[in-house]
């Protein structure tokens, strides 16, 4: 079994030596990908395209062999650099084809019958040749002839050049022939470590998870930047996001994670500064912790999710001071993006689905912004603040390896949950209002408080210490992130209401 990897058209147009330490590139993370998911495969490189060979070993059987093809299949699928890729199977065209035309083209109709036949009854097809090589047959000459011989064969069907329902796809290289089974799409952009490393600033939210998306697959090596506003519930929802987004798209490169505490940083913001100019003022604080970070690593950029007016204070005025604090580059890949096509985007991604659940701490902070920010005034404000918590929040930062970031996540499974709420327990439902009208939760014997997760770090403890709780969302996902955080704080009286 074989696939044949077309590489990214920009690669293609590149110098010749430029393209050559791309494929290497490429080869190498493919190469990496496969012993990461224990996928035995063989990865060649072409000068216009790779090869990756799937045979079956020793002891496997058909049902195996069909799932690690599979597997390597939607591996490639999720590799930068990657334009489309073909699963094809492949013949040896006679000695003589660039000579006699004539057993070639029998030979080439006989292997693309074998494959196509079955599916062409009923349906209209086309046949479509790229060529490599000399021989004594053209392109077209392939095309009508393979159709010719088709369109005897099989029943009820007919040629249609334009928008056929079957496309026969056959590719010759000199004396290998290529008849395609089926395309599948890639990612696109350029392999992952050719451009660079990052320093990704992300919040487990929509915008930060696809700008760095997007920069993964634009090839720069990224590592993860998490500013802690929420306590555990919020660090290990951004940790799973994050590991997703390496472990599908990013793998063939080990990057780090860094959590930065910052909530001191945060009262201290809402002590001392103005309220229009909290929000500018908490992301060039952001922006001074994470020069620090990326200077201690030797990253050259940061990527941020911003885009522009999409919540009120970013606008462009107040992104130019936001970035004066900045000593390297900042990328904004969704600058110019509307909030619908980043949600696509992170559907496609496969992110929305942590997205959604994120809780958005920085809203404390964000209640009637400037959309002007004065740069007299803004240095006044954050004259008055005490760059000592920051630096000691910097100082605090937890690093580890990308991979590594649920070693300490065995909490969320010592957290007990409930199916059947006990006599005298009660309950607090994590949802919005919105969500708890739409939906309310029934239960008999059993009292309900609606507190949002939003709130529920700051009100948990004025409620009775001698009271038992259990925490209640939908998916059981925020119900668990927050019962953990709350037993590490020392609240041993609160559990999971998970029901079956």
């Amino acid at each position: 079994m074989k696939y044949v990897v077309k590489l990214s058209a920009e690669i293609t147009i590149k110098t010749r030596p430029v393209r050559k330490q791309f494929v290497t590139r490429l080869k190498g993370n493919l190469r990496r990908l496969n012993r990461y998911h224990g996928l035995a495969c063989d990865v060649i490189a072409r000068w216009d395209m790779l090869e990756v060979v799937v045979d079956p070993v020793m002891h496997e059987s058909p049902q195996d062999f069909a799932l690690r093809v599979a597997a390597v299949g939607a591996l490639l699928g999720d590799t930068p650099g990657i334009a489309h890729f073909l699963e094809v199977v492949e013949h040896k065209l006679p000695d003589d084809a660039d000579c006699n035309a004539a057993p070639a083209l029998e030979c080439i109709a006989r292997a693309a019958s074998d494959i196509y036949l079955p599916r062409l009854g009923g349906n209209s097809f086309a046949v479509r040749c790229k060529r490599v090589g000399k021989h004594a047959f053209k392109s077209q000459d392939v095309e009508r002839y393979v159709g010719g011989c088709l369109e005897e064969e099989a029943e009820d069907v007919c040629v249609a050049l334009k928008n056929p329902d079957v496309l026969v796809g056959i590719e010759i290289k000199k004396q290998r022939l290529f008849v395609v089974k089926q395309r599948h799409s890639g990612l696109g952009g350029l392999p992952l470590g050719c451009v660079g490393q990052v320093l990704s600033l992300v919040s487990g939210g929509y915008d930060s998870s696809v700008a760095s998306f997007d920069v993964m697959r634009r090839g720069m090596e990224t590592h993860f930047c998490f500013f802690n506003l929420g306590g555990l519930a919020h660090e290990v929802g951004v940790k799973q996001v994050s590991h997703y987004l390496w472990d599908r798209y990013g793998a063939s490169h080990r990057t780090a994670f860094i959590s930065v505490p910052f909530a001191e940083v945060v009262e201290e913001i809402l002590r001392e500064i103005a309220r229009p100019y909290m929000g500018v003022v908490l992301k060039r604080m952001m922006l001074r912790a994470a020069n620090q970070v990326a200077d201690a690593m030797s990253l050259p950029a940061l990527v941020t999710g911003e885009s522009v007016a999409q919540v009120s204070s970013q606008t462009v005025h107040n992104l130019a001071l936001i970035d004066k604090v900045s000593e390297r580059l900042v990328m904004r890949p969704l600058v110019a993006s509307d909030k619908p096509q980043i949600i696509a985007t992170a559907v496609k991604a496969g992110v929305a689905t942590y997205a959604e659940h994120m809780p958005e701490y920085c809203a404390v902070i964000s209640d009637k912004p400037t959309t002007a920010a004065k740069p007299h005034l803004l240095e006044i404000q954050e004259s008055k603040f005490n760059f000592d918590v920051l630096q000691r929040a910097v100082a605090a930062r937890k690093l580890c390896a990308i991979d590594e970031v649920y070693a300490s996540n065995e909490i969320l499974d010592a957290v007990e949950r409930q199916a059947v709420p006990e006599p005298g327990q009660v309950i607090i439902d994590l949802r919005d209002e919105e969500s708890c009208a739409k939906k309310p939760l029934q239960l008999i014997g059993n009292s309900t408080l609606n507190i949002p997760f939003y709130k529920l770090n700051r009100v948990f403890a004025e409620l009775d210490a001698n009271q038992q709780y259990l925490l209640y969302c939908d998916r059981g996902v925020m119900s668990r992130l927050h019962a953990a955080h709350l037993r590490t704080e020392g609240h041993a009286n609160v559990k999971v209401y998970q029901p079956a």
